[in-house]
């Protein structure tokens, strides 16, 4: 199955009846065309779509892809424009109008929690043919405040066939949301700035253990106690007794 969507992308890219349509921000549309055959896609921009809020089943017939066309990785830079193509293959009867092509950003461990809706991008007059294979370049750019780590992308197309409403997901897997490129972000500058007060407050500890290590030296002087009075008071004491008369006789016997 995945080498058949691989093949498919490849044909998309360079089919000869491909219709590319191109996002602007503005009102205005630029479609190219690579045959004469069939109607123009064009493009509105951000205007308020009609079945933007609904929930629909896909058709059948309809097959979808995505590729991130410069962006392999998938890392995506926070506050930047990244860009993605969804590739559709309509094997119908009746035409395929294209409505608009919308994403969202969720925590990968559970879909429920919503982290950003991206800007919707409506079409108008967006018809496909039946046996025909169109990309759609969707431009979308995540909030500057989204912390890095790993989402989860959820990419719809929305389109009526025969003015009945439906939509397939052409991308439901992560994307790894990254810093901007820059000289220095804020978080940096945060951690640099508590490294240095921490830093600082360490310093300020040893200094304040060596002061008082070196006070409690200075408190402490020697004190040199005399030995003299005390032997003469203790041979005064002992004069006349058996202990004086024992090592007298000691000292005649050595003599």
């Amino acid at each position: 199955m995945m080498a058949i969507r691989v093949l498919f992308l490849a044909i998309l890219l360079a089919s000869p009846i491909i219709r590319v349509a191109r996002c602007q921000s503005d009102s205005g549309a630029e479609v190219v065309e690579a045959n004469d055959e069939g109607s123009d896609l064009g493009i509105v921009g951000e205007d308020a779509l009609e079945y933007g809020d609904g929930s629909f089943s896909p058709a059948s017939g309809v097959d979808t892809v995505c590729v991130f066309p410069k962006n392999s990785a998938r890392l995506i830079p926070a506050g930047e424009e990244n860009e993605l193509l969804v590739g559709i293959k309509y094997e119908g009867e009746s035409n395929l109008n294209v409505l608009a092509v919308k994403a969202s950003v969720h925590l990968p461990f559970d879909h429920n929690m919503l982290v950003q809706n991206l800007t919707a991008q409506a079409f108008n007059n967006a018809s496909v043919p039946p046996s025909t294979q169109a990309t759609f370049p969707y431009i979308f750019a995540v909030s500057k405040y989204l912390q890095p780590g790993t989402f989860d992308l959820v990419g719809t197309i929305i389109y009526e066939i025969d003015q009945h409403p439906y939509q397939s997901t052409f991308y439901n897997g992560t994307i790894e949301v990254v810093e901007a490129s820059g000289l220095i972000s804020v978080e940096s500058v945060f951690l640099i700035t508590l490294g240095i007060a921490l830093l600082g407050l360490l310093g300020l500890w040893i200094h304040g253990q060596i002061q008082n290590l070196s006070k409690k030296s200075k408190r402490a002087p020697k004190v040199e106690v005399g030995t003299k009075s005390t032997d003469a008071s203790m041979d005064e004491w002992l004069q006349g007794t058996a202990y004086t008369q024992s090592l007298s006789s000691k000292l005649k016997k050595k003599k």
